[in-house]
């Protein structure tokens, strides 16, 4: 495996003249061009010319000190799901292969560039955004880092991102997130993925799957590397973090639904993390999260996802139905049969189950919660649609539900070394994003000891 090092590290790097922009993207092209590793299947598409030329003119600004940030030169991946200028967005589909290329860069993209990140190319995801598994069948499964020589799912619908980072094809991604898909992936390859409050950053340039329930976020190492690429994408000044001493932190436990079938290796880190807080002296309360249970009841028709993507896709599937991953396909269609007093109803009860969680959330600093109840399947017992379903509701369940609240949260690494994947999640109403950034970074060191 490649070194792994931070963005500071490397920013570092850069200000001392120990390495150059040129540098890390030409180590970061030759990663994706193993071919003993998961490039191919990592990225949809990869624009070598275009990132050296992007290298090396941070390169030749930091020289006249004008470099745009310290992060200036920096290779970064985005998902297939946001416009590039001059490319095609094909959202892990051949459905759009004969669109025309964007005119423009979506607005995140348009401020990575501004502050002199490199985009180093186009990262593989579930068709569409509509699964948290990250299996692909038109441009290939990337694997997750976990036991490679098997092959385990790497979670999605942001797979690409989460393994470009793990392997050192980038160092740092955008991904998007309107269930889990920021977190799952990097749960299931042990890096951290980082979900904002979603009002903070604009959705404008990339392919939606929920309007109502979709944001845009970070993967990466550490959670103060996910803190800096959060501070460009919402257009934020980035101020340092000031870690939370653990001693007297609020955290509690959602008793309801959260806790439900855990696999055994997730039940496992994650006590294990709350007793180390614990002694630590974190103040950790189990408690009944009831409204918990009215997200299943708002799903049941396909939810805002089966609404708000048929919308968008169902003159597209008309025309090229059948190029859709099937299982892709099927979910989308479960918007056709929900009405417009169907879609006025959820709209109500999100905003009642809202204003019900953060008053009975508002005591505590945040909740702790797994990120998944499931560990990363392999990715050959997942052939039968029963299965897949299966766990793909797992992957999928715990995260959706701070999706469904508004609210913020991030995905810490909590196995130890040789342990497969497990995340740990912190998460709290819209709004919260620095409290969780600032929680996060003070158990990111502890909750593996």
């Amino acid at each position: 495996m490649p070194s792994t090092p931070t963005l500071a590290e490397l920013a570092a790097d850069l200000d001392s003249g120990r390495t150059s922009a040129r540098k890390l993207v030409d180590a970061c092209l030759a990663r994706i061009a193993d071919p003993s590793g998961e490039g191919m299947r990592t990225f949809i598409h990869v624009d070598a010319e275009a990132a050296i030329e992007a290298a090396e003119a941070m390169d030749r600004l930091r020289e006249v000190k004008a470099a745009p940030s310290p992060y200036a030169g920096i290779p970064v991946s985005i998902k297939d799901l946001f416009d590039i200028k001059g490319q095609v967005t094909r959202a892990g589909s051949r459905a759009l292969d004969d669109s025309a290329p964007a005119e423009t860069d979506a607005i995140v993209v348009a401020r990575l560039r501004r502050a002199g990140f490199v985009v180093i190319g186009r990262t593989n995801m579930t068709e569409f955004a509509y699964s948290g598994i990250g299996i692909n069948p038109h441009y290939g499964t990337p694997k997750s880092a976990w036991q490679r020589g098997v092959g385990h799912v790497p979670g999605g619908s942001s797979s690409g991102a989460a393994v470009s980072v793990v392997d050192g094809m980038a160092h740092g991604a955008l991904g998007t997130d309107t269930g889990g898909s920021c977190r799952i992936p990097a749960a299931f390859n042990g890096i951290v993925g980082f979900k904002p409050t979603q009002r903070r950053i604009p959705l404008d340039g990339a392919v939606p799957l929920s309007f109502s329930l979709d944001s845009f976020g970070p993967l990466a190492r550490t959670v103060n590397c996910c803190a800096v690429l959060d501070a460009v994408l919402a257009d934020e000044t980035f101020a340092p973090l000031q870690p939370r001493p653990i001693k007297g932190m609020r955290l509690a436990v959602p008793t309801t639904v959260v806790l439900d079938e855990l696999e055994e290796p997730v039940a496992r880190a994650f006590e294990r993390a709350l007793e180390t807080l614990s002694r630590q002296g974190a103040l950790i309360e189990r408690i009944a999260v009831p409204e918990f249970l009215d997200v299943a009841v708002i799903n049941a028709k396909g939810g805002f996802s089966g609404a708000e993507s048929y919308a968008w896709h169902r003159y597209l599937i008309a025309s090229k139905g059948d190029i859709y991953d099937p299982r892709v396909v099927s979910r989308i269609m479960r918007g056709e049969s929900q009405s417009a007093a169907d879609y006025i109803d959820l709209i109500g009860a999100r905003r009642s189950l809202i204003a019900r969680t953060e008053k009975r959330i508002a005591p505590y600093d945040a909740l702790i919660l797994p990120t998944t109840a499931n560990t990363p399947p392999r990715i050959a017992d997942l052939a039968d649609d029963k299965a897949f379903t299966k766990a793909n509701l797992l992957a999928l369940r715990n995260c959706t539900l701070i999706n469904v609240i508004d609210g913020c949260a991030i995905s810490l690494p909590a196995h130890r070394d040789g342990e497969v994947p497990v995340g740990l999640m912190l998460a709290a109403s819209g709004g919260s994003d620095r409290r969780i950034f600032e929680l996060a970074a003070g158990i990111e060191g502890g909750i593996r000891d």
